[in-house]
């Protein structure tokens, strides 16, 4: 489905509130100030989108936050960075030193709630100013490589957002990414409703 730069813009906005909303709850739980940036959204198949993760992070290791959203639009919506800016982010967090026994122990934790507020934030500025309702399963932490983690979701019929997301803690640059798996027909739905909502063609 081809999407137009205006809806591009629109969801790109969408996501940019819901990052917002993410960023001040993080903020309000450590004392680091949290600057969170989404340069770009892209709207991509599959197969376009497994090549754009896989030029980056072809053989890395990857820790990916997930969770399944149903409603009036369905599908996925992950977080995934490199697992060593996972543990740069998480060592900031929690003040445990990188590479440490107790810095491991709290990363899932950590990392599966740090995604939970990113995803929800981003999902719920989507349903909120599109007022749809959705609902939202449990947050999975998973550790593994891009290929894996794009074959344990169902994206061969879907239409993909990827957002790269940009965490900004005392100058240190950590790069992750918000992948939002919509199923074809929903994210027609999606497009449909920022058109009408939004008055965006």
């Amino acid at each position: 489905m081809n999407v137009t730069a205006d809806q591009l813009d629109a969801l790109q906005e969408l996501i940019n509130i819901g990052v917002g909303r993410a960023a001040s709850l993080l903020n309000e739980m450590i004392d680091s100030h949290i600057c969170l940036e989404i340069p770009f959204v892209k709207v991509l198949t599959a197969s376009q989108a497994y090549q754009e993760l896989a030029t980056r992070f072809e053989h890395d290791s990857l820790a990916s936050v997930r969770l399944g959203f149903t409603g009036s639009f369905y599908g996925t919506a992950g977080l995934i960075f490199p697992t060593e800016s996972a543990s740069t982010l998480v060592a900031v967090l929690t003040n445990e030193e990188p590479g440490s026994a107790d810095l491991d122990a709290v990363k899932i934790g950590t990392l599966s709630e740090i995604g939970n507020i990113v995803i929800n934030g981003v999902m719920g500025s989507i349903g909120n100013v599109l007022k749809q309702h959705l609902n939202y399963t449990l947050p999975v932490y998973l550790e593994d490589t891009i290929d894996n983690l794009l074959l344990s979701t169902n994206v061969s019929n879907s239409q993909i957002i990827l957002a790269q997301a940009r965490f900004t803690i005392k100058q240190l640059e950590i790069i992750g990414d918000i992948i939002l798996v919509f199923e074809l027909s929903t994210f027609e739905t999606l497009i449909n409703v920022i058109n009408e909502e939004l008055g965006v063609v």
